[in-house]
C-alpha cells in the first residue's frame, strides 16, 4: 500500500483539478476519473487506499460505486463529496460505509483535513491487522501510536542490549509484563528461558522454596530436589512482578542475588551461582515504601538501575482506538466488526482505571453481546457509559436565563445520543435557531451541525 496514494472522482473538471493542485501541495499522489465507470475501472485494491467521489454523476453514481469499491477493498476509506441541499443522501453514503463526507463548497483546509484523516484511518486498520498476526503477550509487541508509548519503548529497546536491571512502574493492567518480555526477547538473552513470577500470588511461606529453590528433606513435605524460579531462569530473564509485595524476610536474599549473583537453595550449606537478568515491576510508589520503613532502601536503589514508567492508559488516549480494534478483532473470530464513532468517543473520555485489561474486557463483552457486525455504546456496561457521559460535555442540557447553556448529569445516567441531541437543540434556541451562529457557537462546520440535525430529526422552526 502506498502511503500518499489516492485517486479523485468527480465530473466536474475545474474542481479535480483545483483539488488535485490542493491534495498534491499536501505529498498526495492524486490519481484522477471524470465518473463512476472510469473510477471504477482506475481503481486497484492497495493502490489507492482512499478514495474521493462525487455522489451524483453520470453512468454510473457515488452511491453505487462506493458498494462497489468497499466489495472489491473493505479496508479502503471512502469519502463522499455532495452539495449542501443533499445532505440526506450523504446520511445514506456514511451508513453504507463512507468514512465521511465534503460538502460542496468547502474550504481547501476542510477538504485536505478530511482526507488526511482518511489516510490515518486506513494506516490505523492496516497496523491492527499487522499487529492481529501476532501473539502480543508471547514476543512483546505492545499495541500503541501514542508518542508517549513511543519514548517508553524507545528507552526499553535501548536498556535491552545490557545486562542491567530494569524497574517497571506502571498502574495495574499498563502492560509491565508484555514490556518486561520485549526487552528480553530483544537482549542478548533472547535464547534463554523468560521467568515470571507475581510475588503477591503466592504465600509468603511458598515464595521462598519458588524463587530460590530447596533439597530434598529440607522441610517436612520436601520429597524430592526443586529447582526455583532463579534456577530456571539461568541464562535468561527472570521477571519479579509486584515486587512491593515481597515479604521482610526475603527482601535480603534478592539484595544478595543482585549484588553478588548467587542464591541460597533452602536447606543447602552451599551457595548456588546464577546467571539471570532481573526485570522487576510494581504499581505501587516503593519510595513511599521505603520511606515507612516497608522496603529496604538499599534494595530500592538496587532495582531502580534502569527506571521505566509506562502510563496509564487515560494519559494516552491516541492508543485507545487502536486497542479497541485490535481486541475486537481477537475476540472476534474472524468476524468483520466495524466500531461505531460514538463508541470510540465514549471509549476515549472513560478513565479506565483497569487500563488496556479493563480495556481488553469491555471489548470481548461487547463481541459476545453484538447481533450484527457493528459495534456501538448500547453494548457498553451500563456504570462505564454513566461515568464516561458525566466526564465528558453532556448530560441533561438547558439553556440558562443569562442564554448560557447549562448541563449536569442525572443520577441514573442516560443516553449519550440524547445528550448530544439536547445540547444542539439548547445551542439553536440560544442562537435564535441560526444554523450559522449555531455552528460556530459550538465549534463544528456547518455540514456537521446539519448532519446532526438530521441525524436525531431535530425540527428547524422556533
Amino acid at each position: 500500500m502506498l502511503d500518499n496514494k489516492m485517486l479523485l472522482i468527480d465530473d466536474d473538471e475545474s474542481f479535480r483539478e483545483v483539488i488535485r493542485f490542493h491534495l498534491a501541495e499536501e505529498g498526495y499522489q492524486v490519481d484522477v476519473a471524470s465518473d463512476g465507470v472510469e473510477g471504477l475501472e482506475l481503481f486497484q485494491d492497495g493502490l489507492h487506499p482512499v478514495v474521493v467521489t462525487d455522489l451524483k454523476m453520470p453512468r454510473m453514481d457515488g452511491l453505487t460505486l462506493l458498494a462497489e469499491i468497499l466489495k472489491r477493498s473493505p479496508g479502503a476509506a471512502v469519502v463522499v463529496v455532495t452539495a449542501f441541499g443533499d445532505i440526506e443522501t450523504a446520511v445514506s453514503a456514511m451508513k453504507a460505509g463512507a468514512f465521511d463526507f465534503i460538502p460542496k463548497p468547502s474550504s481547501r483546509e476542510h477538504f485536505k483535513l478530511i482526507v488526511k484523516k482518511a489516510f490515518e484511518y486506513v494506516r490505523l486498520k492496516a497496523r491492527v491487522e499487522e499487529l492481529e498476526k501476532r501473539k502480543p503477550s508471547e514476543t512483546g509487541d505492545l499495541i500503541y501510536q501514542s508518542a508517549v508509548m513511543d519514548r517508553v519503548v524507545d528507552l526499553a529497546n535501548r536498556v535491552a542490549q545490557s545486562d542491567s536491571t530494569v524497574f517497571i512502574r506502571g498502574d495495574s493492567g499498563t502492560g509491565k509484563e508484555i514490556l518486561a518480555r520485549r526487552i528480553h526477547i530483544n537482549s542478548l538473552r533472547a535464547k534463554g528461558p523468560f521467568i515470571p513470577v507475581n510475588c503477591a500470588a503466592m504465600p509468603n511461606e511458598l515464595l521462598e522454596s519458588e524463587l530460590f529453590g530447596h533439597v530434598k528433606g529440607s522441610f517436612t513435605g520436601a520429597t524430592r530436589d526443586h529447582k526455583g524460579k532463579f534456577q530456571l531462569a539461568t541464562g535468561g530473564t527472570i521477571f519479579l512482578d509486584e515486587i512491593g509485595e515481597l515479604p521482610p524476610g526475603l527482601q535480603p536474599r534478592l539484595l544478595r542475588v543482585l549484588q553478588e549473583h548467587t542464591i541460597d537453595v533452602v536447606g543447602s550449606e552451599k551457595a548456588m551461582e546464577v546467571d539471570v537478568r532481573v526485570i522487576a515491576a510494581t504499581n505501587r510508589n516503593l519510595k513511599e515504601a521505603v520511606d515507612r520503613g516497608e522496603f529496604r532502601e538499599d534494595l530500592y536503589y538496587r532495582l531502580n538501575v534502569v527506571p521505566i514508567q509506562i502510563p496509564p492508559l487515560r494519559q494516552r488516549k491516541e492508543d485507545i482506538a487502536l486497542l479497541a480494534r485490535h481486541f475486537i478483532s481477537k475476540h472476534g473470530k474472524g468476524r468483520d466488526f466495524k466500531l461505531s464513532r460514538k463508541l470510540i468517543q465514549v471509549l476515549e473520555s472513560y478513565p479506565w482505571p483497569g487500563n488496556v485489561r479493563e480495556l481488553d474486557n469491555v471489548c470481548q463483552r461487547m463481541v459476545l453481546l453484538a447481533d450484527d457486525d457493528e459495534i456501538g455504546q448500547d453494548l457498553l456496561p451500563d456504570s462505564m457509559l454513566i461515568e464516561a457521559v458525566a466526564l465528558a460535555p453532556g448530560g441533561t442540557v438547558n439553556a440558562g436565563k443569562d442564554g448560557s447553556i447549562e448541563i449536569s448529569i442525572p443520577a441514573q445516567g442516560g443516553s449519550l445520543d440524547e445528550v448530544e441531541k439536547q445540547i444542539i437543540i439548547a445551542a439553536l434556541e440560544k442562537n435564535d435557531f441560526n444554523q450559522s451562529k449555531t455552528a460556530r457557537f459550538l465549534q463544528i462546520p456547518r455540514h456537521v451541525l446539519l448532519y446532526r440535525i438530521e441525524k436525531f430529526d431535530i425540527p428547524l422552526a422556533k
